[in-house]
C-alpha cells in the first residue's frame, strides 16, 4: 500500500500514468515524446510505478508495452477515501475517477494482480470446474490442449460452439482461449436484453490470455483481453467484470473461503 501512494507522490509519474490512461500499451520511446524528461528518468519513473503494481508490461515481439493496472486503485481506493481524509490520498481518488470515467482508448483489457499461491496452484484455479464454480458460476467442459472445443456451462444453460477453442496451453505459464458465444439461451440466464445480446454477438470473437509469472512467494498474474472492435459492447462489459472476478479468484486461493456468490461475469 505504501508504495503506491510512494509512487502517486511525484508529479512526472503521475503525468506518466495520465499518458497511458489516455493511450494505453506504449513503448518507452512513445511514452518520452511529449516529456521533458530524459529517455533514463522516464524508465526509473516506470519502474517504481511497475513496482507498486500500477503498470504491468508485456512483450509483443521485439517491443515492451506499458499498461496502466487498475488492480491497486481497487482495492485500496475505497478503504482510504471512504476513512480517511481525501487530501490524503487526493492522487489516487482522482487516478480511480479516471479510470472509471475515462475508458482507455486502445481496444483490449490488461490486468495484473499478484496473489499468494503457487503456479500449480493458480492453473488448477483456472481450468478445474471445482474451483471455476465458486468464483466464477463457470465450468469448463475440455481437455484444454491448443486446439479443442470448449463448452461452458453457466447458471444452468451449457454454450456450445466449435469456434470456442483453446489457443495456449502450457500449463503453470499461459493459458488463452477465445471467449464464449452469446446465444438466445445464455442471455437469458444472464440478464441481458435480446437487443444488446444482437449487437454483441455480431462482434468479433475475443480471446482472453492469462500469463502466470512466479515472483518470490507470490505468483503474478496477468489477463489480457482483446481482440475488440474499438468501439466494442463487449470491451466495456468486460472490463467492468473482470476486476471483480479476479478479485474473487485471489481471495479464494488465499483465504480458501467460499464466497457468497460468485460475481457476473456475462462477457
Amino acid at each position: 500500500m505504501d508504495t503506491v501512494f510512494k509512487a502517486l507522490a511525484d508529479g512526472n509519474r503521475r503525468r506518466l500514468l495520465d499518458s497511458l490512461n489516455s493511450r494505453n500499451g506504449q513503448t518507452l520511446r512513445e511514452l518520452c515524446t511529449g516529456l521533458d524528461m530524459a529517455r533514463q528518468s522516464v524508465s526509473k519513473h516506470l519502474a517504481v510505478l511497475e513496482a507498486a503494481n500500477l503498470v504491468t508490461t508485456l512483450r509483443r515481439g521485439r517491443e515492451k508495452l506499458h499498461y496502466l493496472n487498475a488492480e491497486p486503485i481497487n482495492a485500496i481506493a475505497e478503504r482510504w477515501i471512504n476513512q480517511y481524509d481525501r487530501k490524503r490520498v487526493h492522487a489516487l481518488a482522482d487516478l480511480k475517477t479516471a479510470l472509471e470515467q475515462q475508458p482507455m482508448s486502445n481496444a483490449e483489457f490488461v490486468y495484473t494482480t499478484y496473489i499468494n499461491t503457487t503456479p500449480q496452484r493458480l492453473w488448477q484455479a483456472l481450468t478445474d470446474p471445482a474451483f471455476t464454480r465458486r468464483y466464477w458460476g463457470v465450468a469448463f467442459d475440455t481437455d484444454w490442449q491448443v486446439g479443442s472445443t470448449m463448452t461452458w456451462h453457466e447458471r444452468g444453460g451449457t454454450t456450445a460452439d466449435p469456434a470456442q477453442v483453446v489457443l495456449e496451453s502450457e500449463p503453470y505459464r499461459t493459458l488463452s482461449y477465445t471467449w464464449h458465444t452469446f446465444t438466445p439461451q445464455w442471455a437469458e440466464t444472464a440478464g441481458v436484453d435480446e437487443e444488446t445480446r444482437a449487437k454483441i454477438a455480431a462482434e468479433p470473437r475475443s480471446k482472453v490470455t492469462f500469463h502466470i509469472e512466479p515472483v518470490g512467494e507470490t505468483v503474478k498474474l496477468t489477463v489480457v483481453h482483446d481482440g475488440f472492435d474499438p468501439a466494442s459492447t463487449v470491451l466495456g462489459m468486460i472490463r467492468e467484470g473482470w476486476p471483480a472476478l479476479l478479485s474473487s479468484l485471489k481471495t479464494l486461493l488465499e483465504t480458501g473461503e467460499a464466497l457468497p456468490e460468485p460475481p457476473a461475469q456475462h462477457d
